[in-house]
Order: C-alpha cells, then structure tokens, then sequence
C-alpha cells in the first residue's frame, strides 16, 4: 500500500522538476533588426563639435536565463550602412582613413550578461571586433526589460547599454593630426524577441 501511495508521488516530484528545470533553461531572442540601431558618437576638431551617427543594419541573438542570472550576446554590425545624416561623411566612412569596409565589412561584439540586481544584468563583459581589431570593451546597461510583445505575442526583451572607447586602439586614428580626439561613445539600444516556433 505504501509503495502505490509513493510511486505516483515520486512521479510527481520528478515531472514537476523536469517541468521546472525546462521553464528554467535560458531563452534564445534574435534580434529585431527594424528596433535596433548601435551608435556612436565622436569628436569633430578638438571639441568644436560632437558628430553622431548611427549602424542602419544589425543582426545577433540573446541569450537569457533570469533564474541562473547567465545570458549572452552576440551582436554583428553591417558597418557598411552607416549613416550619419551626411552623405559626404558616410562615403568617407567607407574608406581606408576610417572603417575601411570593403576590407572590413562587419564589426562585431560579443559578451556575457553580469553584475545582475533584482533579476536584471546591469553590464555586459564582451569584445569589440572593430576595423580587424578585437578589443575587451564592457558595456553598461542603463536600462534593461522583459515583457509580452502586445501585438505579436511572444516575449520581447529590451535594453540601453553604453560604453567609452578609444578609436585608435582599433586602428582609426583619422584626424589625430588635426587635434581630433580619439575618444567615442559607443551606444547599443536592442530590442530582442523570442522567434516564432
């Protein structure tokens, strides 16, 4: 009798734990091009002013797991869409005195999600490939959320995260001769949905 009682409760420990270990795996999120533009800005003569552009293609994926607090990124530029609301800039962006993309046609970042409070990452640990060149560059998340997607259904995340760089560590040191400084504010502002089944 015992034995009857036990086994249909064991059954359900062990299907409960499978059920709970499942909802618990990371989710994988692709990244929604159309609400995905990583942008920078940099120096123009010395301070004079502040130019800003913006990487009109993006694709990656994202990784979550809010119960383990784990999740990755992976994000690929087409540095050949850049536009920075200048035509003549954005051909000369093309070119060897900067972004060289005909040699260089991506920029890519990858990293882990960390330094997670109240279920949310607060910085990615990752690297910038950049003009050929691979360098350690930690973003901070100023903002970070989950939730349903309202028209499609399924769960999106989003997420505002910054970072300084310098452009000459990656071998873009156009306008150093000039007073140019070399320092550029990188921005990634993602959004990311969980893929249709």
């Amino acid at each position: 009798m015992r034995s009857r009682i036990l086994r249909p409760a064991l059954c359900g420990i062990a299907l409960g734990a499978l059920a709970t270990g499942a909802w618990a795996a990371p989710m994988t999120y692709e990244i929604d091009p159309n609400h995905t533009y990583p942008s920078f800005e940099a120096d123009h003569m010395g301070g004079l002013s502040k130019w800003r552009g913006k990487v009109n293609s993006t694709t990656g994926t994202i990784t979550f797991d809010k119960e383990a607090q784990t999740g990755t990124v992976e994000v690929t530029m087409d540095m050949k869409t850049i536009d920075f609301g200048h035509q003549g800039l954005n051909d000369h962006a093309q070119t060897p005195d900067l972004f060289d993309t005909a040699q260089f046609p991506t920029a890519t970042y990858s990293g882990r999600l960390v330094d997670f409070r109240n279920g949310a990452p607060t910085a990615v640990d990752g690297t910038l490939t950049l003009h050929g060149v691979s360098k350690p560059v930690r973003l901070q998340i100023e903002s970070f959320k989950c939730q349903q997607h309202p028209m499609l259904r399924r769960e999106v995340c989003g997420a505002d995260a910054v970072a300084q760089i310098n452009r000459e560590d990656f071998g873009i040191s156009f306008g150093k001769n000039f007073g140019f400084d070399m320092g550029v504010t990188l921005r990634i502002q993602v959004e990311a949905i969980v893929p249709e089944s």
